[in-house]
């Protein structure tokens, strides 16, 4: 690795799991002085198979059996964390003391009044078997403060991806799909717009085996059904009004299922319907938040689904779609880098979230530092 261009810049490194579960990515980075992200390197560690599987089970909504079990979960997820980081040191070969610190994020956010946020992986943990400062919790602060804690990527996106040149957004097609929307004039706004790859992968690892819809080859096989999407449209959340978020707890296979009814449908046609609801719940979210939207800067794991960017492309006309890989920001590692950014933010003591996306009485400093 050579670091030699931004010599005066600390690295930092972003650990983030999202609604997907399918992996921890891991991203090194720099925040120069001048501005922007330089990307080192990154990698995705896979999680331990059970592990994995009880994360997704209560992702979406299944109980915790005992306080034993969360307290298991929250060693088990800082050590897999740990691991991941540790593996793309090594594979980098850089001196941990170059590293300032470590922002860790796993979401498991359950939705209650009062509302709250519970943030597994003990920042402890991290620090101890890395060797290496971490920030973690960062949700729970906006939370206090009355916001949703979610999402905060947009301050990342805001200080990466902005321009006074034309109203853009950066969409994010993680396991659910969120927005955020960087206008000319006013302030930025961000939030979920429904499902994106959980639903798609679910279904199509139970009727094809694979994980994941490579470039939407089995959803471009089937045909969008009209009445199914309606039904699944219908879905009083999809009107509710920004800020709002959303996860498993909320779209999952059972939630699909429920509104197929007795219907008979081919799989690869429910394939195809999922997509178009990522697409159609997408463009229609930016058309009534954004109307003047010139481009659309697409990162997550769906970058790389070419028939959902295809559909998003045809849904808004007139808008360029393309990878925030276009403006030298790897889309696989977004969020990961973000985690990292909010790392420094807390570190020099400085605001992360963005009340007008959250919802949150104001800026707040992000996070709980666990010091090595």
């Amino acid at each position: 690795m050579n670091t030699t261009a931004d010599a005066d810049a600390p690295l930092y490194l972003g650990l983030m799991s999202g609604t997907s579960a399918d992996g921890i990515d891991a991203a090194l980075v720099q925040f120069p002085a001048s501005g922007g992200c330089r990307f080192v390197r990154g990698l995705t560690a896979r999680w331990e198979p059970v592990l994995r599987a009880r994360l997704v089970a209560l992702g979406e909504g299944g109980p915790l059996e005992s306080l034993e079990e969360l307290g298991e979960l929250d060693a088990r997820i800082a050590i897999n964390f740990a691991a991941a980081a540790n593996q793309l040191l090594d594979e980098t070969g850089v001196d941990r003391r170059q590293v300032r610190a470590i922002g860790s994020h796993v979401r498991h956010r359950p939705l209650a009044d009062p509302a709250f946020t519970v943030q597994l992986g003990d920042g402890n943990r991290i620090a101890e078997l890395t060797g290496i400062t971490t920030v973690a919790d960062f949700r729970r602060r906006d939370v206090a403060a009355g916001g949703h804690g979610a999402p905060l990527m947009p301050a990342f996106h805001l200080a990466m991806l902005g321009t006074a040149g034309e109203d853009r957004a950066v969409l994010n097609l993680g396991g659910i799909g969120n927005l955020t929307l960087i206008p000319r004039d006013g302030m930025p706004r961000g939030f979920d717009t429904g499902p994106a790859n959980a639903l798609m992968d679910a279904w199509c690892q139970r009727h094809t085996g694979r994980t994941f819809d490579a470039d939407g080859a089995y959803a471009a096989s089937g045909a969008v059904d009209t009445v199914l999407l309606a039904g699944w449209r219908a879905d009083p959340w999809f009107d509710l009004p920004p800020p709002k978020s959303t996860g498993r707890e909320q779209f999952h296979l059972a939630w699909a299922e429920a509104r197929m009814g007795e219907g008979e449908y081919a799989a690869a046609d429910v394939q195809a319907t999922l997509l178009e609801l990522t697409a159609v719940t997408v463009a229609d979210a930016l058309r009534a938040q954004q109307p003047d939207t010139r481009r659309v800067l697409v990162c997550g794991g769906g970058v790389h689904n070419r028939q959902l960017m295809h559909r998003l492309a045809a849904l808004l006309p007139g808008v360029a779609v393309e990878s925030s890989a276009v403006h030298g920001l790897d889309p696989e590692y977004m969020e990961a880098m973000g985690f990292a950014w909010l790392a420094q933010r807390t570190m020099d003591g400085l605001a992360g979230n963005l009340p007008s996306v959250t919802g949150a009485s104001g800026p707040r400093i992000l996070g709980a530092i666990h010091l090595a």
